[in-house]
């Protein structure tokens, strides 16, 4: 029997100008070789491996050409065009194959690679299909901190992207790790952060912490140099602010700022983030860099309080000299100021 979608094992019948036609020895169908792929010197009654499927006239037909996918298994294919019926999909043969549209778990846009698995449709034409998750193995070889590669098979607003990871094993990166828009058929590269009960991996994009810490240093300083030096927002921004501006989450935006302080390239105001000119990073080297040389707040200005230990004498409105003190400003500006400074170390 021929089957479609498959490579067969089939003898040469017949000879034609316009090719050679195969079939079994136990079967009476017939499908065509095209002259241009018949091998040199074959003769009737021979065996060749041929792949079958069907032309631009819907009829059976062989070849020798390889195919980038067979039947009931998965590969990467790229779209060439779109339709209303669906996207066609380059898979190395002449004709183009189909992706219905019922098919399809999420946009399909040319000259983009999606993962995809073959099948038969009702008619007997072979199409691919994007829903591949159940077809994913659960039995990886990966561990926990391991680097992965794969692609994304679906975006949930709800769980976050399914990866099939070396186009075979099944993973999810979860929605808090994603920062920056994601889509079906995008390739990720990123790290195992754990390895669920049922075999199933859960994926990360951050890289190792020192490392990611450094990278979103360098990115945020980058930023910063592109409004002239002047960053119109600083740490305690709002999130979606941050998370719009660096594709990182609060969090990381302060662990890579409080570096950038550290190392002295920066310095925080009450609106903005500013990066030190080669003057100022000179002098703070030769004096040794604190944090409180880089952090200006602004605060308004209050009066020198008068010393607990030597109370002076106020008199009030009838003339009775009372005593006051009037330091708890200062002491109030002075308890916020070591909070965000203890907020800052902790960070």
């Amino acid at each position: 029997m021929i089957k479609i979608g498959e490579w067969n094992d089939l003898i040469v019948k017949r000879e034609k100008e316009f090719g050679v036609y195969l079939g079994c020895a136990d079967s009476d169908s017939e499908v065509l070789l095209p002259r241009k792929q018949v091998p040199n010197g074959i003769k009737t009654g021979e065996h060749i491996n041929v792949f079958i499927y069907r032309d631009s006239d819907d009829r059976l037909i062989a070849t020798v050409n390889v195919p980038y996918i067979t039947m009931g298994k998965m590969a990467v294919l790229r779209c060439v065009g779109t339709t209303k019926i669906g996207a066609f999909m380059d898979w190395g043969l002449e004709k183009d194959i189909l992706l219905p549209f019922k098919e399809q778990v999420g946009p399909v846009r040319e000259n983009h690679e999606y993962l995809v698995r073959m099948y038969t449709d009702k008619s007997d034409r072979l199409c691919v299909s994007m829903k591949v998750y159940e077809y994913l193995s659960s039995n990886s070889p990966y561990k926990q901190g391991d680097a992965i590669s794969g692609i994304v098979i679906e975006y949930s607003s709800e769980y976050g992207a399914f990866v099939a990871v070396d186009n075979k094993y099944s993973a999810l990166i979860p929605k808090k790790e994603i920062h920056s828009a994601i889509y079906a058929g995008d390739h990720v590269e990123g790290r195992v952060a754990s390895v669920r009960e049922d075999g199933k991996l859960n994926l990360t994009m951050q890289k190792p912490i020192k490392m990611q810490i450094r990278e979103n240093a360098e990115m945020i300083l980058n930023i910063i140099d592109s409004y002239n030096g002047v960053l119109p927002f600083n740490d305690k921004a709002d999130s979606k602010v941050i998370e719009k501006e660096f594709g990182i989450s609060k969090r990381a935006f302060k662990t890579a700022v409080g570096k950038l302080l550290k190392d002295g390239k920066i310095r925080i105001t009450e609106k903005n983030i500013e990066i030190l000119s080669e003057e100022e990073r000179a002098e703070l080297a030769k004096k040794g860099t604190t944090k409180a040389d880089v952090v200006k707040r602004a605060k308004p200005e209050t009066k020198k309080p008068v010393s607990r230990r030597s109370p002076e004498p106020v008199p009030d409105r009838k003339g009775t000299v009372k005593f006051t003190r009037s330091n708890g400003g200062r002491r109030n500006n002075r308890k916020a100021l070591m909070a965000e400074l203890s907020e800052m170390d902790e960070e």
